[in-house]
């Protein structure tokens, strides 16, 4: 991976075994990517990337525009997202065992040892948050296993900060995003589809957009909505 520069506006380029330039922009900050065949030449790419500047600058507007919460505190008061709905936290001091439980409609309570910090709060969220991915991950990936033909020999959560998906595609690994526990379970199920597509159509390509188009044929729907309002 390198960079190139167009005025102030940085620019990712990834070169891979590919035919045609593709461009993204990733949220939340706006970064951007370019992959490009191996054999382009770095005119090329920056040709590419000057026609593209009134595109770039209207997405990047768009991500700096959206609303997001105010960095947390992990105190009684805050708004916290489980799977799309807002609950307002309330910590529970001096409680023998860490844990966290959605009480209500309203509610989610955050028990916590005497004298925690602002650390120790946010992972025992960070954990719980976790493990409702985990307990719905694996029916997903069955449910299209079956329908796409395909098999997921692996996967795992972790915190990313510019993909809410990735996939090996050689080891059959797919990776999910851990603030996907905060967006609504259709955006989770997007995902995983979209990772396992790869496993049948390795680049962003018409045939990729076949694929999902068979599969999900309202993802272009779920996509605008994951990538409106960023729970961080």
């Amino acid at each position: 991976m390198h960079q190139i520069r167009i005025g102030n506006l940085e620019i990712d380029v990834f070169r891979k075994d590919i035919k045609n330039l593709h461009l993204a922009v990733y949220p939340p900050n706006g970064r951007v990517r370019i992959a490009a065949p191996l054999k382009s030449n770095e005119e090329s790419i920056r040709l590419f990337a000057v026609s593209k500047i009134t595109w770039i600058k209207n997405q990047q507007k768009k991500f700096h525009e959206q609303v997001r919460q105010s960095e947390r505190e992990y105190v009684s008061g805050e708004s916290h997202y489980v799977y799309g709905t807002r609950y307002l936290l309330t910590v529970i001091p001096d409680s023998p065992k860490n844990h966290v439980n959605i009480r209500n409609k309203t509610y989610l309570d955050l028990y916590v040892k005497k004298g925690s910090t602002k650390e120790q709060r946010e992972k025992v969220i960070t954990e719980w948050y976790r493990k409702q991915l985990k307990s719905e991950i694996p029916q997903i990936i069955e449910k299209w296993q079956d329908i796409m033909c395909v098999e997921v020999k692996d996967w795992g959560v972790k915190k990313m900060r510019t993909k809410w998906g990735s996939c090996n595609i050689e080891n059959q690994r797919i990776w999910i995003n851990l603030d996907l526990a905060k967006k609504p379970k259709h955006c989770l199920e997007y995902v995983i589809v979209h990772e396992m597509v790869h496993l049948l159509e390795r680049n962003h390509n018409d045939q990729f957009v076949a694929y999902m188009d068979r599969f999900l044929p309202q993802w272009r729907i779920i996509k605008n909505e994951l990538n409106k309002l960023i729970f961080y």
